[in-house]
């Protein structure tokens, strides 16, 4: 089968950059896209006391603050998610709303907050019973997949152990360290076989750091924002058809940035050797049954062969060194 060079001829319709339009929301992804239907993102950038509502009508919701804290009022009860002073600092507490219920988010902290509102659409609006439910960071399972130049480290937020009461929303965040590749093998889940593979949409939210940032207590900044050093660090992400549906998507990522992916293969999402990147996972589709299965582009999948016989560690955000 002959390989197509990717040139990223759909960029402009599945790569969102961050460019915040003066609303309330800085990135918004809805079903008002052309050809998006299942899944949303919203992110708010809230200066200290600055707040934010809104209300979840047909879909559920999951709330990540990326940097800083949150308080949440959902359907008048308050909670409070202490947050992270960085997505790259380590998991964060998170709270699940279902469908119909109205969410005002505030900064409380003395610092500016980012926060995003990972959204599913469900067919019950009136959310069927379920409760609003808030996860502690310390309960957010970290595992380490891959090795050797595909080491990451992976956060399950929001997937089936973690939330098992939700409808149809997997959330999950992926660390990736300087100079290596994840969502690797390219992958899919695009098509209905049960047992073997999901049909879900998936929406990409991406941040960068600098190496030595960490160290530094520098927070990300997002994109178009200029740092003093004249550091840019990025990322770079690719989609491709499979099976007769084309899609071609290849570009930079920065902090802020999103890249939707509607169908076809994803991977990898590479990190330039003097960046880590780090990205939001927000995946949903229309099967009755919330899964996640996929399968791999079968051009690369037996990479995974040859994990067992390479060094498996990666570096977890807390600094030390984990096997799996």
């Amino acid at each position: 089968m002959s390989h197509a060079p990717r040139t990223g001829a759909d960029n402009d319709r599945w790569y969102l950059p961050f460019a915040p339009k003066g609303g309330a929301w800085a990135v918004e992804v809805t079903d008002e896209i052309d050809g998006w239907q299942h899944t949303s993102l919203r992110v708010a950038v809230l200066a200290p006391g600055a707040s934010v509502g809104h209300r979840l009508e047909g879909q559920e919701a999951l709330v990540v603050p990326l940097v800083g804290g949150v308080s949440v009022t959902a359907d008048g009860a308050e909670h409070v998610l202490a947050g992270r002073p960085s997505v790259f600092a380590g998991p964060t507490d998170v709270l699940y709303a279902p469908a119909g219920t109205a969410l005002e988010l505030t900064n409380t902290g003395a610092a500016e907050t980012r926060v995003a509102v990972c959204g599913a659409r469900v067919d019950d609006p009136s959310g069927g019973g379920r409760e609003v439910a808030v996860l502690g960071a310390d309960g957010v399972p970290v595992e380490q997949r891959g090795a050797g130049a595909c080491r990451r480290e992976v956060r399950g937020l929001g997937m089936l152990d973690t939330l098992p009461s939700a409808e149809q929303i997997l959330v999950c965040e992926v660390v990736t360290p300087a100079a290596g590749w994840s969502s690797y093998p390219p992958h899919k889940h695009d098509t209905d076989r049960p047992g073997q593979e999901s049909e879900l949409e998936e929406i990409y939210h991406f941040e960068t750091q600098s190496v030595g940032d960490a160290d530094a207590g520098r927070a990300p900044l997002t994109r178009g924002t200029d740092r003093e050093d004249g550091r840019q660090p990025v990322g770079y992400q690719q989609v491709y058809g499979a099976e007769g549906r084309p899609i071609d998507v290849l570009v930079e990522v920065a902090t802020g940035d999103t890249v939707l992916v509607p169908h076809g293969w994803h991977g990898p999402a590479m990190a330039a050797p003097d960046a880590d990147l780090y990205y939001l996972n927000v995946m949903a589709g229309p099967g009755p049954e919330r899964a996640w299965l996929i399968c791999d582009d079968p051009a690369h999948g037996a990479i995974r062969e040859t994990w067992a016989l390479r060094d498996s560690r990666c570096a977890t955000s807390s600094g030390t060194e984990e096997a799996r």
